[in-house]
C-alpha cells in the first residue's frame, strides 16, 4: 500500500545545464518543470504558472521573485496581501 499525497521536490543548480527542478511522486516517475506548485490550491497555481512557462527559461532572480509573488497574491488574494502588508522589509 502507498501513502496518499506524498511528493518531493528536487532542487539543484548544474554548472553545466543551470537550475533545475523536479517533482518526484510516490508512483517513482519524475518530471522536470520550470515552475510547480503543491498542496491547498495547487492546481490554481499551476493554471497561473502555465500561462507564464513559455518565457520562463530567460528569467533572472528579480524576475522570478515577481513572478512567485504574483502567483502568491493571485492564488491566495486577500491572504497573501494581509501576510505581506505587515512586513515592511519587502
Amino acid at each position: 500500500m502507498q501513502p496518499l499525497a506524498r511528493m518531493c521536490l528536487l532542487i539543484g543548480v548544474d554548472n553545466e545545464q543551470g537550475p533545475q527542478l523536479f517533482k518526484v511522486e510516490c508512483a517513482r516517475h519524475y518530471l522536470p518543470f520550470y515552475a510547480v506548485a503543491s498542496r491547498a490550491k495547487e492546481q490554481e497555481a499551476i493554471n497561473f504558472l502555465e500561462k507564464k512557462v513559455n518565457g520562463m527559461k530567460g528569467y533572472d532572480l528579480d524576475l522570478t521573485i515577481v513572478t512567485a509573488s504574483m502567483c502568491l497574491g493571485t492564488v491566495l488574494g486577500s491572504d497573501f496581501i494581509m501576510v505581506m502588508g505587515g512586513n515592511s522589509a519587502l
